[in-house]
């Protein structure tokens, strides 16, 4: 794949769509280009999250272990970031992601990509407001489900009032 192909797939990622097209040249130039076969392993559960993955071409199975062996839970292919959180802290994988056939991917480092936004402020600043949108919208999802458990609470404790008096 060119650089002209790799600097597109990666204008398609929400977290890198800000960047500018000498920005992505940079970052396409810099990352690793990996090639993975049908059956192996781009990474496991539980290994040390060095970066980003894009997917650019192929289609990659995604698993979460069970008591069974490992259970797809979702399959993904080009234009596709796995491990978005990784490129800006520590972590683990959440799961286990195999080639389903031939994959193509742009492995971003850590590393790589903190230097790339130490030189371009503005795009820390833009990252950072996208993660505060994104932290909003979630909170604002979950803002139901916490008046629901308060409603359970208030009804768990009257219930424990009540049976106290019974038992009184």
């Amino acid at each position: 794949m060119s650089l002209a192909q790799d600097i597109a797939i990666l204008k398609q990622i929400p977290t890198l769509s800000d960047f500018q097209d000498d920005q992505l040249r940079l970052l396409a130039f810099s990352a690793e280009s990996m090639d993975y076969n049908r059956g192996q392993r781009l990474f496991d559960q539980g290994d040390r999250a060095d970066g980003g993955l894009v997917i650019t071409s192929g289609t990659v199975s995604l698993q979460t272990r069970t008591k069974d062996g490992f259970e797809e839970i979702e399959r993904v292919g080009q234009g596709t970031l796995l491990g978005e959180t990784a490129l800006l802290a520590e972590n683990k994988r959440p799961c286990r992601a195999e080639a389903v056939d031939g994959v193509r991917i742009i492995r971003i480092r850590r590393a790589l990509f903190k230097r790339m936004i130490q030189e371009f402020p503005e795009l820390a600043q833009r990252l950072l407001d996208q993660r505060a949108q994104q932290f909003r919208e979630t909170v604002s999802a979950l803002k139901p489900i916490g008046e629901k458990m308060a409603e359970l609470e208030q009804i768990n404790a009257e219930r424990r009032v009540r049976d106290d008096e019974k038992q009184s």
